[in-house]
């Protein structure tokens, strides 16, 4: 019996091991990403919210409910892409303090802002562009608050009361009529 080939047998059971362990490594973050790539879509239906031109001009954006009944859309604050969380209960757009720093917003007067979670104190500031799908605003106001987390942004009433908002079933179609 040669002495060489039995450890060459060895050494290639190693690898074989090491080729299927590897194997079974890439599966399972091939479906790791698969899986976490369905949940970002089934929160955010409306990552690319769907936009139309109407009669006479009028720009519609039409929003899908996710799961949790939320309107949630990815739009652009400043040229940022951003998600926005749709809440008519928010008297402005509320942004993080971590947004507020990477888009180097100017914090105005000092607040006492109301939250679910209570009183907190926030910044004034303004956006100068946001964008949802095919409209656009400009000059709109935003609270800024240090507690909200880092990617959260409140699309409220600042913004909303500009439009015209028509909820059927689970689609929510926001209208910018022309001045």
């Amino acid at each position: 019996m040669d002495v060489g080939a039995g450890a060459g047998n060895a050494s290639t059971r190693r690898f074989g091991r090491g080729m299927i362990i590897a194997a079974w490594l890439t599966v399972l973050a091939l479906l790791t990403f698969i899986f976490h790539s369905y949940l970002d879509r089934r929160e955010n239906p409306n990552r690319n919210p769907e936009s139309r031109i109407g009669e006479a001009g009028v720009k519609e954006v039409i929003l899908k409910r996710n799961p949790s009944g939320h309107y949630v859309a990815g739009g652009e604050i400043n040229g940022s892409r951003v998600t926005f969380l749709l809440d008519t209960g928010a008297t402005d757009v509320a942004i993080s303090e971590s947004l507020a720093n990477k888009l180097r917003l100017r914090r105005g007067a000092a607040r006492i802002s109301r939250t679910a979670n209570g009183n907190v104190r926030s910044w004034n500031t303004i956006l100068d562009n946001v964008k949802l799908g095919s409209i656009h605003l400009n000059g709109v106001r935003a609270s800024i608050l240090p507690t909200m987390n880092a990617g959260e942004v409140l699309l409220g009433m600042s913004f909303l009361k500009q439009l015209e908002l028509v909820q059927r079933g689970n689609l929510l179609t926001l209208r910018q009529y022309q001045n």
